[in-house]
């Protein structure tokens, strides 16, 4: 007999169905728990899906099948009810079997071999390397990072991956900033900084840093430096126009200063991508999310794998030239309009790199690949789909989960995220406030796709309105309660669990048994938030059953029972956060 009731249940109604309609034998026979508990622990919709191949009435069906259900311990009584449906009401003995399982299973209790060990590549957080990490990139790190915890725990082997945007304009960027910052230290008659570069407090610290250990290296006349450089827009000006001239500055600074530097641009540009690499992945290490690889843009370029992508699309009739540029056929594919991947000085778009890296993915064996991407990313996705398409490859291994940036409220106040200008909230502050836990926990309370106000003030509290501090009071509880029970844990498996018979006791049995189908259905939809939603339940099942019985009584069998259930509960809180990233502590 099988230990999951969904399973045993199927084989019950298997046996059914191969009475009453040996033809159908092999039908998908699906169980599922009923929204309502007075509609039973389980029900089967089987007989309305055979009513018409067999031409019968699904009630009629249903209740042929009930009538030739094969005896089980574990099945209290079964009914029809509505259209057709089955439903199982199990006997307290298989609602608290569970518990049993739990306790001997312990951090293994919710695995499942539903993955098949096959190889699952998770790209997440990849934000350009130009600055500390924001408020809003700590909630794809938060979601990506309990997202590989799910598929791992669903029987995926996960590999989890940083695409370091390395060889791009935003890096070009970052170096000029960082230079002129550099000069400006050097040389109070400066070249005037410019408006669309980097203005965080950060940049002047790494051009600190040179100039301390190199004090001229960087030094360059200053009149070589502005000479002939287009001139910029009124300051107040906020127009497109505007805006691109200020841009266009920006790029003849760029090239000026690799005119400039020559050699020594490299070494620049190689020093602040190291410096803000490595507090980024300093940053999220400590926020308790770790990659196995950190792939780099420039190595596709080093390797000659965009050229040979792009190559590949033109031989395939994918592209044409306009204007002196290539461009994807992008339409083809249900994109809006068709995209460049070569411009007419020679130099690959962004999205050639883009192309070839997903090349790449698929050329590394995996069997599906899920990019976490922010919300305004959402219009990328075909264009990406389409040149999977065009280059021979199967467009649905890739899945593409959107998460939405969070905003950070406190008494009101909306923080702004922009890098470039310097204003924003790092994720470290923000982790340095409110505690990693309640960090990883609040960022995984919604739906990814969906848009997430976060309250610090709430994160912050210590009460039942804080969900995070609302579990995790939970397992100090029972922490607590075996503590003073000072028994041995592993002698709980014996225990006469049959003395549970409160109606406390019964239903916190039957939540603790949906975790495993927690745990399944949260990994097929990549939603993180069904475990954040399913322990917080759990917490507030523990919390009321705590509240009206008393757990270490006098009669010794009873007493063993009731620690055993909490026991249970604070094994599957302690996994739950677990899969989240959140801490348990054994006393608050």
């Amino acid at each position: 007999m099988s230990h999951d009731p969904k399973s045993h249940l199927a084989e019950l109604i298997r046996a059914a169905l191969r009475s009453v309609a040996p033809s159908e034998s092999d039908a998908a026979i699906h169980i599922e728990r009923p929204k309502l508990a007075t509609h039973g622990d389980f029900s089967c919709n089987l007989a309305m899906q055979l009513a018409r191949s067999i031409r019968r009435n699904p009630r009629q069906l249903a209740q042929l099948l009930i009538s030739e259900l094969p005896y089980s311990p574990l099945v209290d009584r079964s009914e029809v009810a509505g259209a057709g449906f089955i439903n199982f009401h199990l006997s307290p003995a298989a609602k608290l079997e569970v518990l049993r399982r739990i306790l001997e299973q312990g951090a293994a209790f919710g695995r499942s071999t539903t993955g098949g060990k096959r190889r699952v590549l998770v790209e997440f957080v990849s934000a350009n390397p130009t600055g500390p990490l924001h408020v809003g990139h700590g909630r794809g790190a938060a979601y990506g990072g309990s997202l590989c915890k799910l598929l791992g725990h669903a029987g995926w082997d996960v590999t989890s991956e940083y695409y370091v945007n390395d060889a791009g304009r935003q890096m070009d960027i970052l170096a000029l900033s960082t230079w002129l910052r550099y000069l400006e230290l050097s040389r109070p008659d400066s070249v005037p900084f410019p408006p669309s570069a980097y203005q965080g407090e950060y940049v002047r610290d790494m051009a600190r840093q040179l100039l301390m250990a190199h004090p001229g290296r960087y030094l360059r006349p200053l009149a070589n430096i502005s000479e002939g450089l287009p001139g910029l827009p009124d300051p107040e000006r906020t127009d497109a126009v505007a805006g691109q001239q200020r841009e266009t500055q920006l790029d003849a600074l760029i090239a000026r200063a690799k005119q400039l530097l020559g050699e020594e641009w490299k070494t620049l540009h190689d020093f602040v991508l190291t410096e803000q690499l490595a507090d980024c992945r300093r940053d999220l290490e400590e926020s308790g999310v770790h990659f196995d690889v950190w792939f780099s843009e420039q190595s596709l370029f080093d390797v000659g794998l965009v050229a040979r992508c792009v190559e590949r699309l033109d031989k395939s009739g994918h592209l044409y030239v306009q204007d002196g540029a290539r461009w994807f056929r992008s339409t083809a594919f249900g994109d809006e309009k068709d995209r460049v991947v070569q411009r007419d000085n020679g130099l690959y778009t962004y999205f050639a790199s883009d192309i070839a890296y997903h090349l790449n993915k698929y050329e590394r064996g995996f069997q599906r690949i899920i990019n976490v991407w922010g919300a305004d990313h959402h219009g990328y996705i075909p264009r990406v789909r389409g040149a999977i398409s065009a280059l021979g490859l199967d467009p649905d291994v890739l899945e593409v989960a959107l998460v939405q940036f969070a905003v950070l409220y406190r008494s009101g106040w909306k923080a702004q995220m922009s890098t470039r200008s310097g204003d924003f909230v790092t994720l470290r502050t923000l982790r340095e406030d409110v505690g990693n836990d309640a960090c990883r926990f609040f960022y995984v309370l919604r739906k990814s796709d969906q848009h997430l106000d976060f309250d610090l003030d709430l994160a912050k509290s210590q009460s039942n309105d804080n969900p995070v501090y609302y579990i995790q009071y939970a397992h100090a509880r029972v922490c607590s309660v075996l503590a003073l029970w000072g028994g041995e844990p592993a002698g709980l498996t014996a225990a006469d669990l049959s003395r549970l018979e409160s109606p406390y006791e019964l239903a916190l049995a039957a939540r603790l048994g949906e975790f495993p189908e927690v745990v399944e259905t949260a990994a097929s939809e990549l939603a993180p938030h069904l475990v954040a939603f399913y322990l917080k339940d759990l917490a507030a099942e523990f919390h009321s059953y705590y509240n009206a019985e008393r757990i270490l009584v006098d009669d010794p069998a009873l007493r063993d029972a009731r620690v055993a259930l909490a026991a249970a509960v604070r094994q599957v809180i302690h996994n739950g956060m677990a899969i989240l990233g959140v801490s348990c502590p054994e006393s608050m």
